[in-house]
């Protein structure tokens, strides 16, 4: 029972870390300050659990755990997180806190979902199906986020038009502003990339542990990064002021048509993503 519930809070750390990430994501383009407190509390809550596991395992094993490379991956992640804390805290360096805790998230991933681990757990076949549910979970909430950014640009652009061809009516109040639009659009894809990082990064821990042979070249894994780089340069470009207006619009939308092509085209001919 208790190598069942270390398990599971293992898992719960890392989908606070993931969490997390989005909300410093949000954090450091949008400068979004309740994002920044959100961020810090749930990594820090990753901090106490690691502090806490640490602490019992040198109490355990009666030595500092860095003799494997097991231990060496934990002891890690669990400087990273500290490091991340630090900096935040003390000096702000809030896109060097993004990309340690980047890196720190792939850490502790690798650490909770490694092959070593996997054999020493008695739930180990629960641990990889979750890997998998969680994967797939975090794909699906970047593909509704991707969804409503697209929502936006469909009434940017229909508001463009109809107030540039003056035949705005009564009926069109209860749309959101052209602001309202595009702030929708910019947070929306925000977290989409987020996400859908984190869920690659899963994806690729849980294809490593559960299948014989697997190709990082295979079609679905290759578009889904292709996507987070199409989203990434739109909304680079947008913070930088060169896409704006109905060209920021259209960007969504032909991102979208990419994303649609990837969800339907890259799972059938995918070697292994047949779930979807």
């Amino acid at each position: 029972m208790a190598d069942i519930t270390m398990a599971r809070l293992h898992e719960a750390m890392v989908i606070l870390y993931a969490v997390s990430l989005v909300f410093y994501f949000l954090d450091y383009v949008y400068k979004e300050k309740k994002a920044a407190k959100i961020a810090m509390s749930l990594l820090g809550g990753v901090w106490v659990l690691q502090t806490v596991f640490l602490v019992f395992y040198i109490i355990e094993t009666q030595r500092f755990p860095v003799l494997t490379l097991f231990e060496g991956i934990y002891f890690y992640a669990w400087l990273l997180v500290t490091v991340s804390l630090v900096l935040r805290i003390f000096y702000r360096f809030d896109f060097a806190v993004f990309l340690i805790n980047i890196i720190g998230f792939i850490f502790m991933t690798i650490h909770t979902f490694a092959p070593v681990q996997i054999e020493r757990s008695p739930v180990g076949e629960s641990l990889i199906s979750e890997l998998l549910l969680i994967h797939i979970s975090f794909a699906i909430l970047s593909y509704a986020a991707f969804s409503l950014s697209f929502v936006f640009s469909l009434l940017n652009l229909l508001q463009y038009r109809l107030l540039k061809r003056k035949k705005w009516t009564k009926q069109w109040n209860s749309l959101p502003s052209l602001g309202q639009t595009e702030k929708g659009m910019s947070i929306s894809i925000g977290v989409g990339i987020s996400l859908l990082f984190v869920s690659l990064v899963l994806g690729l821990q849980w294809a490593y542990i559960a299948l014989f042979d697997f190709s990082i070249f295979d079609l679905k894994i290759v578009g889904s990064f292709i996507l987070v780089v199409v989203y990434s340069v739109i909304l680079w470009r947008h913070q930088k002021g060169t896409l704006n207006g109905m060209s920021y619009s259209l960007a969504h939308i032909y991102a979208f048509l990419v994303l649609l092509i990837n969800f339907f085209l890259g799972s059938r001919l995918s070697e292994f993503h047949f779930w979807y």
